[in-house]
């Protein structure tokens, strides 16, 4: 286990609750198997203190601009401002974003999402032309499409993500397409899978003994078997390794233990997961899951340490870190060759790469 490195708790009274023996008429944490209350939620503060390293920079600049602009005008979804990422300022400022898909509506209710939930309305069969479009004129190098989770749909959408990577691929044929996918198993991811996304990332969240709480519908042995399966997939479509890697995210500071931590990031690399970034979380507002603890940037230094040890190709690590953070520099070397490989194929030919 790593050294006993400076943390700091929630602070009491901000909605978020300590380690120690509960109060009377508190409510449990989730690391003692309790969840929101939700009557403390509407009466607590909006806003609890967070540690000197908790830092992001505010939305400002040229690019930030040009870029909320033209997602506006686009009228397209991103996680960045649905999910209230604290990077987009930075981000958005290096013209780079994660697109969200299938509208803007969630029908699963997890613990630690800001993405609002209730019955889907999307119905917009010109989406996927819509993103290609808009991503195109960004002139992004690299693009992440994530979506919310559409339970209501056949195949959960899987066919929208599919037809999405394949407009980027005829109107950004030398760009990098990384796809976040909820947990799309057989039929469904290999749907995806045959699109050719050059990086599948599902994302586990948390450790095993937390995802009921913070998941609510997920399985961690699901989660575990869609980037199995992925792997498996894109072998077999391919006929051979390394066209597309796997990917995945762990929230910090929900109640998990390091040597929990460790164990999910065995886990991951059971399943040849080639990619993992790790952040801190940090509560949207009070109607969501409490922070237990915030995690010092020197541990999320050993964590980094502890995963590249394990054999994972890149791993992202540090209290603002979200899964896409930073995802243009994530890409493995193999992936970066065949992105270089498919630009020379189209200028040879005289084709435009962007």
């Amino acid at each position: 286990m790593a050294k006993q490195l400076p943390i700091l708790d929630a602070a009491a009274g901000g909605g978020c609750h300590s380690h120690g023996s509960p109060e009377i008429g508190q409510p449990l944490t989730i690391a003692m198997g309790g969840s929101v209350d939700a009557s403390a939620a509407r009466t607590g503060p909006e806003r609890q203190r967070h540690p000197d390293w908790i830092k992001a920079k505010l939305p400002t600049g040229a690019n930030y601009t040009e870029l909320k602009g033209l997602v506006k005008g686009q009228t397209l979804n991103t996680v960045c401002e649905e999910a209230m990422c604290p990077n987009i300022g930075e981000c958005w400022e290096q013209r780079t974003a994660t697109v969200m898909i299938l509208g803007d509506t969630c029908t699963r209710a997890c613990g630690f999402c800001a993405v609002k939930t209730g019955r889907p309305e999307w119905n917009d069969d010109d989406e996927p032309r819509r993103v290609a479009q808009a991503v195109a004129v960004m002139g992004l190098e690299h693009c992440v499409v994530t979506s919310v989770c559409r339970d209501d749909l056949p195949d959960g959408g899987a066919s929208v993500f599919a037809e999405t990577i394949r407009q980027m691929r005829r109107t950004s044929p030398a760009m990098g397409v990384e796809v976040l996918i909820p947990d799309y198993l057989e039929a469904d991811l290999r749907t995806v899978m045959q699109a050719g996304p050059d990086i599948l990332n599902h994302n586990v969240e948390t450790v095993e003994r937390l995802q009921k709480p913070v998941r609510k519908r997920a399985r961690y042995d699901r989660s575990l078997q869609v980037l199995a399966e992925a792997k498996a997939m894109a072998l077999d479509i391919a006929g051979r390794p390394g066209t597309v890697h796997t990917k995945s995210s762990i929230m910090v500071g929900l109640g998990e233990t390091r040597e929990e931590l460790s164990q999910t990031f065995r886990d991951l690399r059971d399943v040849d997961c080639d990619i993992l970034t790790l952040g801190q979380y940090l509560r949207p507002s009070t109607r969501h899951l409490p922070v237990e603890r915030y995690v010092h940037p020197d541990e999320f230094e050993e964590m980094k340490a502890e995963g590249l040890a394990l054999g994972f190709k890149h791993v992202e690590s540090g209290p603002l870190v979200r899964s896409s953070y930073h995802a243009r520099d994530q890409v493995p070397e193999e992936s970066r060759r065949n992105r270089d490989a498919r630009t020379a194929a189209l200028a040879a030919n005289g084709l435009p790469t962007n």
